[in-house]
């Protein structure tokens, strides 16, 4: 017979399963644009939905990617330096 801790127990078991199978598949749906838009945003400027984001090879280079992200209102040039904020420049509107 289950105790009130195990029946607990194999509830925090199975969410925390659930989670981990449905949240990756999720975020893999997303694209680079969402977490790009939200940077974008969090930095102040708008970006409305996200429409798609390239990489830009030429420009970027080791520890400093740089990315092209297009919005429905805008597009923006991303460089993206670890432990910094992003650098960005509206290139159109």
């Amino acid at each position: 017979m289950m105790d009130m801790r195990d029946v607990l127990g194999v509830a925090v078991l199975a969410i925390g399963l659930a989670a981990s199978v449905v949240v990756p598949v999720a975020a893999a749906d997303d694209g680079p644009q969402e977490t790009l838009a939200a940077q974008v945003r969090i930095q102040g400027l708008a970006c409305g939905k996200p429409q798609k984001a390239e990489r830009d090879a030429a420009l970027s280079k080791p520890d400093e990617a740089v990315w092209i992200l297009t919005c429905d209102n805008a597009t923006y040039r991303l460089r993206l330096i670890p432990h910094m904020a992003a650098r960005i420049e509206q290139i159109r509107q």
